[in-house]
């Protein structure tokens, strides 16, 4: 008959002064890393800089702690219940089965622990998701492999620098023109994936004077390492003669003449005749997509206070507080179509013609046709 091994009981020799010096350890990394100033190493340029490091503290304490006793009780127990020269192959080693109390506290700790790190990651994101209604909204448009900046009062996109006024609220609506880039900001402390025909939102306050980096975090082709912009943060009237400059620098917006009649003697509300889509014949289903791809990163849904960088087109021919379109012209699909072929310049800013829009005769046609279905 096989002999038989009681189990080992007790939780070994050592483990109350291990546990001891793994608190201690883990005490020493939390009080230390709590002290350090994440700025000294990497300046904070804009709110919400600082929220994002304290973030950052809360989950590598969080995480450290979790590292210094597991890795510390896993390479104790290694050693205190290794097998020793005297021990009978046979032997059984520690039960702990049937434990409620250990496994409910194995659920429990970890259960509040991403609670209440989901609970402040969503007060920080929600802080980010509001915009002030003052705020300059700049449209960044990753190409192979450089930057692209579009200001609300020019026509030409400013290259590879990103200039914003100090202590204002800024709004950045990134996309991509080609392939997937990164617009990563270290000392703003944001990132955000500039995907082609998806608009993604960086809100901050730029509260540091100063150049700073823009980083490409999406490998983009074979000089993806070389796409480095740049941040220039400055006071606000240093910015205005800056913005100034610029457009004095890029004169009055060309005016592109329209491409031949699809419809003859079509004729816009201005007067005149002018080369509209047939927009009779437009596919508002296939218009979404052409807005989602070409006008989402400047233009919302929505009523035309609802603006990005442009008023909201969701309202264009039922809007009482706004009857006429930007260029004065009354509410209509011929007029839209219009002002999508010569694109406009005016007070509040420029819109790209079709040309610069780089969309086709049926392009427009459709973009009209969804662009009126929003209002029914």
């Amino acid at each position: 008959m096989a002999k038989q091994f009681a189990p080992k009981k007790g939780i070994g020799p050592g483990f109350w002064p291990v546990t001891v010096l793994l608190t201690a350890l883990s005490v020493a990394w939390v009080v230390w890393l709590g002290r350090t100033d994440f700025a000294t190493f990497l300046p904070e340029a804009a709110v919400p800089a600082d929220q994002i490091d304290s973030l950052f503290k809360m989950l590598a304490q969080m995480g450290g702690v979790v590292f210094i006793f597991v890795f510390g009780f896993l390479i104790y127990l290694s050693f205190a219940y290794r097998v020793r020269s005297g021990d009978d192959v046979h032997a059984i080693g520690v039960q702990m089965h049937d434990a409620p109390s250990l496994e409910l506290g194995f659920w429990i700790v970890p259960t509040i622990m991403v609670c209440f790190i989901s609970w402040v990651s969503v007060q920080i994101w929600y802080g980010l998701q509001q915009s002030p209604g003052n705020a300059l909204t700049v449209e960044a448009v990753g190409h192979q492999f450089f930057y692209d900046f579009r200001y609300p009062t020019l026509w030409k996109p400013v290259s590879q620098e990103l200039h914003l006024p100090l202590n204002e609220p800024v709004t950045v609506k990134v996309t991509s023109s080609d392939v997937i880039h990164g617009f990563w900001a270290p000392e703003i402390r944001l990132k955000a994936d500039m995907v082609p025909g998806l608009v993604n939102t960086l809100r901050f306050t730029p509260t540091r004077p100063g150049t700073y980096r823009i980083v490409c975090t999406e490998f983009c082709g074979v000089a993806h390492g070389s796409m480095i912009g740049k941040i220039v943060i400055e006071p606000k009237a240093t910015f205005k003669s800056w913005l100034a400059a610029q457009a004095h620098a890029e004169g009055p917006a060309p005016v592109v003449a329209a491409a031949a009649p699809m419809v003859a003697n079509a004729t816009h509300p201005g007067g005149g005749s002018a080369a509209v889509a047939p927009v009779a014949q437009g596919d508002a289903t296939a218009g979404k997509v052409v807005f989602a791809a070409h006008c989402s990163s400047c233009h919302s849904v929505g009523g035309f206070d609802e603006k990005l960088v442009g008023p909201g087109l969701g309202h264009l021919l039922n809007d009482p507080a706004h009857p006429a379109l930007v260029t004065g012209e009354k509410a209509s699909a011929a007029a839209i179509a219009h002002i999508l072929h010569t694109g406009y310049t005016g007070p509040i800013g420029m819109m790209p013609n079709q040309q610069q829009n780089a969309i086709s005769e049926a392009d427009i046609a459709n973009l009209t046709a969804y662009l009126v279905s929003l209002s029914k």
